[in-house]
């Protein structure tokens, strides 16, 4: 995979050639706890920058989850479907959601590791 980069709604985008694979971070799970139920949407669908593509629940709360990337989803993780807690236990490995064919680039700020931590760390909320 390549560079990870980080949204500021918790979103993580690895961009490789012309697809992305996205997913939420490790922050994220960890302040959602426990996910129960990962929805995501079918492959073929159109997303532009931010738009949500689905949604996330833990025992805790539901989110929505947000594109950081313009293009057609081309693969989902079916495995979430069976095994939500892959977000919890690897949420950069096997607990990625989709990966979209870019159809430009990135126009939503992304964030470096460094000023990914920072926000966090920054601001917990």
């Amino acid at each position: 995979m390549g560079e990870r980069l980080y949204t500021q709604t918790h979103e993580w985008v690895s961009l490789e050639g012309n697809q992305a694979t996205i997913g939420i971070t490790d922050y994220a799970q960890s302040q959602l706890g426990d996910v129960v139920f990962v929805e995501l949407p079918k492959v073929g669908a159109q997303l532009q920058d931010g738009d949500a593509f689905g949604s996330i629940e833990s025992v805790k709360s539901a989110s929505d989850l947000y594109s950081p990337v313009a293009g057609a989803v081309v693969e989902i993780n079916g495995e979430l479907q069976k095994s939500p807690e892959s977000v919890n236990k690897d949420p950069y490995g096997a607990g990625w959601m989709v990966k979209i064919e870019l159809s430009g680039a990135p126009s939503v700020d992304l964030l470096d590791e460094a000023g990914y931590t920072a926000m966090t760390v920054g601001n917990p909320h």
